[in-house]
């Protein structure tokens, strides 16, 4: 069958012509898909007439070789990431090796001829991302997953914080633990604080200030205002109220920590200009340059017009001039408001400085990882960096999931991709930016559906999920950038790979070094029998759920069906009825795993419809994974305290308070309760081989 010309502009520009559906067929893209992402890509994905690429990505021995296009001799210079420079007469058509030595990095290759210049980034990257010496080794490791925002404690405002943070990692240091891993902690919406999903940032660079301590502020201690407002009956009330809340209220929580960051603020103002803070706050501000600026001033303007407007959420519900950083309205604003920026730009000082003293503490402890971050799949359209860079991302398209059996109209998750195009004409920088953001201070960073390095299931604007189509992305180059910010930051990768992976990402992840996720429900064999700890493999983090998942006990107890039928997400007692068939065969494989691992005793009830979640079924289940091969293991909190509540129910958005949902105990009792340091003591026992 003789290709259209609309099937090659498609193909050209990385749209996938077909995709596999729900019964593992392919099926077609229709023409008015290919034609609607072809339209949204615009011009992007054109290369100008150029003799080479705009970046050139060489990884491990790869032949570091070039095929200069046009005709004629082109004189060439390169000058290397470390100021060291070449050059030399190359011919156009034949193909030119680059000069050696040159090391990993980021180097500069120029052609020209006669009056014009053209400019190539080399990318030189090692083959694999950084994996930590007793890991390496053979060693297993172990951590704590946290929702932060769930934590309680004596000291928070209602919500976790960096001060909690702290504590959590002495106190799992303490029971042996290597780790703390932790939900995105992007910056969202201070304006608009119920926007509460991590997963839906304003920006992927910048840090969430409601995790600020607020209380360990010198500025908040020492400022006379602060502490006026701080010893209020109105302010105490106003916090026993957050605290004592069974969700996180995050206007309330909000609202207090605002109102004394303010009074900080003016304290620090007061600093004089050879203040060794002011300075190193000097200092961010310069190394943020633009991204920090308009981060600080979308939070500031937002605030300002959300309080004159409360339907103005986020630019695209703002007047036509005001919906680019660059407008000239815009610029006028922040010519008028400098403060203002100032102050928002501190904030992020401040997060960032507390995060980073988290850091810190863990390497004191001794801890091999550390800490952990997320990385967001994308930002939300109404977000910050759309707002200043709309040429990175398609605002007419959203990324989601095509057509499956639990979703026969797809999913379509309201982030606007990046265009790949954008990201290659601009040597990958805003790749290179985002990793070095979110790998600084860690010791690993998960990347969310990493699966977006291979491709990304774009949806038209107004389209249903299912008119989308899989756009590819230039893996080998991202995943080599990935392994060189991943070595020069000594941050280790995982890769949230759950659910339908395409077979041809799996073995490049692999050789990259990344980790794979396994999740101890999904870990069945077709015969439906459980994998034993044995089979689970060493490059992966075993975990027994995650955000999107019921926990061990909302599992056992069916508690996620209970509550998907309260909140009608089931379309008819058939499908619940064959769900409720399903988890029972499930507890009843995982029963048989247990017992022939060896974690449950050979008396203990062998019929999983009979057996209650108890302390011990519970302890079993922890020991079976802290037996896995898996070089790291995930615990969640929830699941030492038999919590039954998940935080995030996919598929809800007002029918359930998804990312507010606390801990039932604070840091101080959960780390006091004797179930739990006898838990924690036999995985920290079983990791070791003991």
């Amino acid at each position: 069958m003789k290709e259209s010309a609309l099937d090659r502009a498609a193909v050209a520009a990385g749209i996938s012509l077909t995709y596999t559906n729900a019964k593992g067929e392919p099926e077609a893209i229709s023409d008015e898909t290919k034609t609607a992402l072809l339209a949204v890509m615009g011009d992007a994905r054109k290369e100008k007439g150029a003799p080479l690429p705009p970046v050139q990505v060489f990884s491990g021995g790869a032949a570091r070789q070039l095929n200069p296009e046009g005709r004629g001799l082109y004189q060439w210079r390169l000058r290397s990431e470390k100021g060291r420079e070449f050059s030399g007469e190359l011919q156009a058509g034949e193909p030119f090796t680059l000069p050696s030595p040159l090391g990993h990095g980021y180097h500069q290759l120029t052609l020209s001829k006669g009056k014009k210049q053209w400019q190539t980034r080399i990318i030189l990257t090692p083959r694999r991302c950084w994996l930590p010496e007793p890991l390496r080794n053979g060693e297993k490791r172990w951590g704590a997953l946290v929702q932060l925002y769930t934590v309680r404690s004596a000291d928070n405002w209602g919500i976790g914080d960096f001060g909690d943070l702290q504590q959590l990692l002495e106190q799992v240091a303490r029971q042996g633990g290597d780790f703390v891993g932790l939900n995105p902690l992007h910056a969202l919406y201070p304006a608009t604080p119920d926007f509460a999903s991590p997963y839906s940032p304003s920006s992927r660079r910048w840090l969430n200030i409601i995790y600020i301590s607020v209380a360990q502020l010198e500025d908040f201690q020492q400022s006379a205002a602060a502490q006026k407002w701080w010893k209020s009956a109105k302010t105490q009330r106003a916090l026993a109220k957050a605290r004592d809340s069974e969700f996180v209220d995050y206007a309330a929580v909000m609202a207090l920590k605002l109102a004394a960051l303010r009074h900080a603020w003016a304290q620090f103002s007061l600093r004089t200009d050879d203040d060794a803070q002011r300075q190193a706050f000097a200092d961010f501000v310069r190394d943020g340059g633009d991204s920090l600026r308009y981060q600080a001033a979308y939070d500031g303007l937002q605030a300002e017009r959300r309080s004159e407007d409360a339907q103005a959420w986020g630019w695209p519900a703002w007047p036509e001039s005001w919906r680019n950083s660059q407008s000239p309205e815009v610029q006028r604003w922040c010519e008028a408001h400098e403060d203002e920026i100032a102050f928002w730009q501190w904030l992020q000082w401040l997060a960032q400085t507390q995060f980073a003293q988290c850091w810190a503490r863990s390497q004191a402890l001794k801890m091999t990882v550390g800490l952990y971050r997320d990385l967001a799949v994308g930002v939300a359209e109404g977000s910050a960096e759309t707002w200043h860079d709309p040429e990175l991302y398609r605002l007419e398209a959203s990324v989601g999931a095509p057509p499956d059996r639990l979703g026969p109209l797809g999913q379509n998750w309201g982030l606007p991709p990046m265009d790949p195009h954008v990201m290659r004409a601009r040597g990958y920088q805003p790749f290179i930016d985002m990793l070095r953001a979110n790998m600084r201070d860690c010791g690993a960073l998960r990347i969310d559906h990493v699966m977006a390095l291979l491709r990304l299931w774009w949806v038209p604007k107004g389209e249903n999920a299912d008119k989308g189509a899989y756009v590819s992305y230039p893996v080998q180059d991202l995943l080599g950038i990935l392994a060189l910010e991943s070595q020069r930051h000594r941050c280790m990768v995982i890769g949230e790979d759950l659910g339908t992976v395409p077979p041809e990402i799996v073995g490049l992840l692999r050789a990259s070094g990344v980790f794979s996720w396994k999740v101890m429900w999904f870990e069945q064999q077709r015969d439906g029998s459980y994998r034993l700890p044995g089979d689970y493999p060493r490059q992966s983090i075993a975990s027994a759920s995650t955000h999107d998942l019921p926990t061990l006990s909302g599992f056992w107890s069916a508690g996620d069906f209970a509550l998907g039928e309260k909140l009608k997400l089931y379309p008819g007692k058939e499908v619940l009825q064959s769900l409720h068939e399903q988890r029972a065969k499930q507890k009843q494989a995982l029963l048989d795993a247990l017992h022939k691992a060896g974690v449950m005793p050979a008396r203990s009830a062998r019929q999983a419809d009979k057996l209650q979640m108890t302390p011990a079924l519970n302890l079993a289940m922890h020991k079976f994974l802290a037996a896995t091969g898996s070089a790291l293991l995930g615990l969640q909190p929830e699941d030492w305290t038999g919590m039954t509540t998940p935080v995030n129910v996919p598929g809800t958005v007002d029918q359930y308070p998804n990312w507010r949902r606390k801990l039932t105990q604070p840091l101080e009792a959960i780390f006091t309760d004797k179930g739990v340091t006898k838990l924690l003591k036999a995985v920290s026992q079983t990791r070791k081989g003991k």
